[in-house]
């Protein structure tokens, strides 16, 4: 079980301002850095359902993208996961490892010792989701025992947020995925929200902000403001999202 070096998305933090808190320092002789802990899409992601992909290993050990019934925008990290084996088994390796667990405090125990000692910030689940309660009231506990640390995640498992949310540490920002199977705790229970957009005139029709960088998730400042995510990842053919993509990438072609 391990911890992921930030991604090209997660990288663009280290220019983000508002996050310079917890990155513009040294731990030790080395730059506070920005990691990611992440699970299988799909398997590990029991309410989601827009996004609900993952990938399907056949029995001659090849993997294949299998959207969910309801699959509107494919999840891009189960993309990720069927082009590149490293990657699946470097997820399948923690959903194996933190699985065995059945209390928050062995799993909070097992990931307080694999953090790298330039930890700064933690995404977490770039791929996953918090799979039940306990496993998410471990990360309240690592989130309490290190204050040092700025943890944050995307989640559609509302209702586990819901329950515990006055235990929810100032240094942990967690912003509701919409497209899940909860969606209605969103409104009723006014949590902030990511909300996937075809356009840039999307986002603004819904009077929101679009955050390219992830420097919105993350930061502690901006814990009640919604925002929005343009589309992106590789679509099902002939879906409605893989024609916004296309969209997209020939207006950023053209720029």
């Amino acid at each position: 079980m391990k911890l992921s070096t930030a991604n090209s998305k997660l990288k663009k933090l280290y220019k983000a301002a508002c996050l310079t808190k917890w990155l513009d320092r040294q731990i030790g002789r080395s730059s506070a850095k920005v990691y990611s802990f992440d699970l299988l899409s799909g398997v590990d992601c029991p309410l989601a359902m827009l996004c609900r992909s993952k990938a399907k290993v056949g029995d001659d050990g090849r993997r294949t993208i299998q959207d969910g019934p309801d699959t509107k925008f494919r999840c891009f990290s189960a993309s990720q996961e069927v082009l590149f084996t490293n990657v699946y088994k470097g997820r399948k390796a923690n959903h194996d490892a933190i699985h065995q667990y059945d209390n928050e405090f062995d799993m909070a125990d097992a990931i307080m010792g694999i953090l790298p000692k330039d930890c700064a910030v933690i995404r977490i689940h770039v791929a996953g989701d918090f799979f039940n309660e306990t496993y998410f009231r471990a990360w309240l506990l690592v989130a309490c025992r290190r204050p040092d640390l700025l943890i944050y995640a995307y989640t559609k498992s509302l209702p586990y947020w819901v329950a515990n949310r006055e235990n929810v540490p100032q240094n942990m920002v967690l912003t509701a995925s919409r497209g899940g199977r909860r969606d209605d705790l969103i409104e009723s229970e006014g949590l902030r929200e990511a909300v996937v957009v075809f356009s840039e005139q999307e986002a603004a029709d819904k009077g929101l902000e679009i955050d390219n960088d992830d420097s919105h998730a993350a930061d502690p400042a901006r814990r009640n403001q919604s925002f929005a995510l343009l589309i992106h990842g590789v679509q099902p053919k002939g879906s409605e999202a893989a024609d916004a993509l296309k969209i997209l990438k020939k207006a950023a072609s053209a720029a």
